[in-house]
């Protein structure tokens, strides 16, 4: 009798990661970033949930990463760089925030070329992360 585990797929898997900070369980998605730098690849889709719920425990999930895995929130930098071309203005501005509290050199850089960004509210958060960043 063959032994078959059943495969979740990234997309489930993505889906459950943003229900868990949907329910503000960001504890366990800490500790499955720490165990698998895949994850960071996947900020950008997550960032996109509707639930504002989601997108907040992004930001606090991110806090938590600064505080204890610094090191590896530059993975997150490519999913959110795409973010930053969405043709919503929230998601830019999240996409923003998140690069602020990664805090690198590239990440400064991808939210000074937000600084002209064709909305007001992007441009002011592009503004603010950059007076921070002083």
């Amino acid at each position: 009798m063959e032994n078959k585990t059943a495969e979740v797929s990234d997309k489930e898997l993505q889906s459950v990661i943003a229900d868990f900070l949907d329910m503000g369980h960001v504890d366990n998605i800490v500790a499955m970033f720490c165990h698998d730098p895949l994850y960071y690849s996947w900020v950008g889709e997550i960032l996109r949930d509707e639930r504002f719920s989601v997108r907040l425990g992004l930001s606090v999930l991110f806090e938590e990463l600064r505080t204890n895995e610094k090191a590896l929130m530059y993975l997150a930098i490519p999913s959110l760089k795409e973010v930053l071309q969405d043709d919503e203005p929230l998601y830019r501005g999240e996409a923003l925030s998140l690069l602020g509290t990664i805090g690198t050199a590239e990440a400064y850089e991808l939210i000074r070329s937000h600084l002209t960004d064709n909305d007001f509210q992007v441009r002011e958060m592009a503004e603010l992360l950059m007076e921070e960043a002083e």
